[in-house]
């Protein structure tokens, strides 16, 4: 398996590149910005897109949707609680100072339980709102890519409108922690972790 990340935008959120060796089918996920720096990093891998997967709707990881549509011609996928916010980007990112694409629509709503397969891979949907009402988790092959549900000693905001610190938590300790303490977690912002170093060690869940 392939796994690239890429730190893009003002607000440095990790966008990734998940793709089949064999095949070279790869799926992105969190594309926040800077379409030009992905594009050219699937490239350099010969990476054919065969999905743009949000795990939410927040602008700094979906601001590049888009450009890599338009460039991929890949579908956008995301849970339907947090589709709304996708036609909403650029307002979300002035209210920062900041400037965003509003996205297309998406092509297809996903969620809990449901499976995405490219190349020999396959990514397991798992439902983990509480930083969104529509955050996603993506479990695979002893990786889950969760987005800003958790991260390194943290876990994501629950201040903004749609997040709820207890739906956070019960997300994380019901959905993630389950998942056995060698996964590797790549979250949102920030470095890698394991299930079990968060399960010791992050004050806000132990």
């Amino acid at each position: 398996m392939i796994i690239k990340t890429l730190v893009v935008g003002p607000i440095m959120a990790n966008c990734f590149i998940v793709g089949c060796e064999e095949t070279k089918a790869a799926t992105v996920i969190d594309p926040g910005d800077e379409a030009d720096r992905i594009l050219m990093s699937l490239a350099e891998s010969g990476l054919k897109v065969h999905y743009i997967i949000n795990t939410h709707g927040h602008f700094d990881h979906v601001s590049a949707n888009k450009k890599m549509k338009d460039a991929t011609a890949a579908p956008i996928l995301i849970h339907s609680l947090d589709a709304p916010m996708l036609s909403q980007l650029s307002a979300s990112a002035a209210g920062w100072g900041l400037a965003a694409d509003d996205s297309p629509p998406p092509d297809q709503m996903i969620d809990d339980g449901d499976t995405l397969s490219f190349g020999k891979i396959t990514l397991k949907v798992l439902h983990t709102p509480g930083h969104t009402p529509g955050g996603i988790s993506l479990h695979t092959d002893g990786k889950v890519f969760v987005g800003d549900t958790l991260f390194q000693s943290s876990i994501g905001r629950t201040d903004f409108p749609g997040g709820n610190f207890e739906t956070l938590i019960a997300s994380i300790k019901n959905k993630l922690f389950p998942l056995g303490d060698d996964v590797q977690v790549f979250t949102g912002h920030g470095p890698e972790t394991t299930i079990g170093k968060e399960k010791r060690s992050n004050p806000f869940v132990r």
